[in-house]
């Protein structure tokens, strides 16, 4: 692969792994600990992670426990769900948080499904927009650099079989998460 495209390729992938770990956080019937990945906690006046402040167990299939090492920190844990896009009251019993998911309805699936497959999209979008600009600059480069046109050609080819590649990933990612989330 030529070094030039090489940093592109880079790029995608690194689009392509902030889609999955976007998709982590969607939960789909079963808990899911990354659901709470991006959930920020008050503690000692500095917004930390819940997983730096707390053990968060699944100790069943719809069920997230999470048991703070600080007890004082139970009322910040509950403030930061319930204000949180979970969609889930807290249960607290004084020494541990329990999440309890709900089986999800047919409709809600759907709605995830859409969800999923516009974050997707968007995450295409990311991709195309760095070929673009790859090939923006390898035209760039064929006037500065006195790059020949075939040169720039192959590079844009190399580049759109990237794109390409990425595309289908993102699909069976996609395809993946809604299976998933579809399946009751």
């Amino acid at each position: 692969m030529n070094e030039k495209v090489k940093g592109y390729d880079e790029k995608m992938k690194k689009a392509l792994d902030y889609l999955q770990s976007d998709l982590q956080g969607i939960r789909a019937g079963r808990a899911n600990p990354h659901v709470l990945d991006k959930l920020r906690v008050n503690y000692y006046g500095s917004p930390t992670p819940v997983q730096q402040v707390a053990n968060v167990s699944v100790p069943e299939a719809r069920i997230i426990q999470i048991a703070p090492w600080d007890k004082s920190l139970m009322k910040e844990l509950e403030k930061a769900i319930l204000a949180s896009d979970i969609g889930i009251t807290p249960t607290n019993d004084g020494t541990t948080i329990r999440l309890v998911f709900p089986e999800l309805t047919e409709d809600r699936r759907k709605e995830l499904s859409k969800e999923v497959r516009k974050k997707g999209e968007e995450a295409k979008v990311a991709i195309r927009n760095i070929r673009r600009d790859g090939n923006d600059a390898f035209k760039k480069m064929q006037k500065t650099d006195d790059l020949s046109e075939d040169a720039v050609a192959d590079m844009t080819d190399e580049l759109q079989k990237l794109t390409d590649k990425y595309g289908k990933e993102i699909d069976s990612v996609i395809e993946a998460k809604t299976k998933e989330i579809m399946t009751v």
